[in-house]
């Protein structure tokens, strides 16, 4: 009998023991949370240098060094519309050090152009912040003898399919948006993908191409160096960047409207806590002076936004291009 009361009256004490080691267990992922980052953080991006994904990211990585003391080192892994770089981050450990500087197309678009998806956009992510939406330009080779959108309708249709157009890659917003402009013109355009917006303007200016849809911070300086010619803009709205440039809208094709956008996303399950002061890191640094008047002069904006704001924005977008995709018949196969 003492024997087992003896058992009865320890139980509690181990038990105890269970309960403090679960704690300590729980405790290390909190500690490391409220030391974030301890270590240096990557950012993948899925396409080329040079264009606004690629330089923004560098922007970021280089203002949080300064304020986190940590190095952000950035990494360009293009390929298959964005799904490859993307799908490095998804697969990614969730803790917040690796990061993936998404797009329209890797984000919003490419699950309904691709019939096989290397991850599930909604599901695999955890929206960090909206950071820009960029502007774009409709702009031609100068050898080609148009000056406006009507003048390219009518070469377009009195030589169909003798024209092409360059794009940042399948599913981005330069390809959507010549997709788009060929529904929406009947008209036929041959369309050539490249791994970025910057090495397709860099084949344009080569006249291995005739024209891009492009984001104007990628294209608006060689239109002012007389390398490329601006014909009109892509948005709803003439750009204070270009003002003497008409909407494609107002040119003929009413209901015409396309912008690009980046943002940073996390795997998903990584800490609310880190992706909370990842958003508010990144709203300060978009609205630095410096780059605030970076963004009026390239056509870019940035609208203050939380992670759930965001992750509303790119449903939407998905929603939208979806059927913009499905009514286009559009493929990336």
């Amino acid at each position: 009998m003492k024997r087992h009361i003896r058992m009865v009256v320890e139980q509690p004490w181990h038990l105890l023991g269970a309960l403090l080691g679960g704690f300590a267990a729980w405790a290390l992922p909190l500690e490391a949370q409220a030391q974030y980052p301890a270590k240096p953080i990557r950012i993948v991006v899925p396409v080329a240098t040079g264009g606004i994904a690629d330089y923004y990211s560098r922007v970021i990585g280089a203002k949080l060094l300064e304020s986190w003391g940590q190095a952000v080192l950035v990494e360009n892994r293009t390929g298959g519309g964005g799904n490859i770089g993307a799908d490095v981050v998804a697969k990614a450990p969730a803790d917040g050090y690796t990061l993936v500087m998404g797009f329209v197309g890797s984000h919003a678009v490419n699950q309904f152009l691709f019939a096989k998806m290397p991850y599930d956009t909604m599901r695999d992510f955890a929206p960090v912040a909206m950071v820009i939406e960029a502007e774009g330009i409709l702009a031609v080779h100068p050898s080609l003898p148009v000056n406006s959108v009507s003048d390219l309708l009518a070469l377009a249709r009195a030589k169909p399919g003798t024209l092409s157009y360059a794009s940042g890659g399948v599913g981005t917003a330069s390809h959507l948006a010549g997709e788009l402009f060929k529904s929406m013109t009947k008209t036929f355009m041959v369309h050539i993908p490249y791994r970025g917006n910057a090495p397709a303007i860099a084949d344009l200016i080569g006249g291995q191409t005739q024209l891009t849809f492009a984001t104007l911070p990628t294209a608006i300086p060689h239109v002012r160096a007389g390398k490329l010619k601006g014909i009109a803009v892509i948005g709803n709205a003439r750009s204070a960047a270009a003002p003497q440039l008409p909407t494609i809208a107002e040119s003929g094709v009413p209901g015409f409207s396309v912008n690009n956008w980046i943002g940073l996303f996390a795997p998903a399950g990584t800490p609310p806590d880190i992706v909370r002061k990842l958003n508010t890191e990144v709203m300060r640094i978009m609205r630095l002076p410096e780059i605030t008047r970076r963004m009026e002069v390239e056509g870019e904006r940035h609208t203050p936004n939380t992670p759930e704001q965001f992750g509303q924005f790119v449903r939407d977008e998905a929603t939208k291009w979806g059927k913009v995709v499905k009514d286009a018949g559009l493929t990336a196969e």
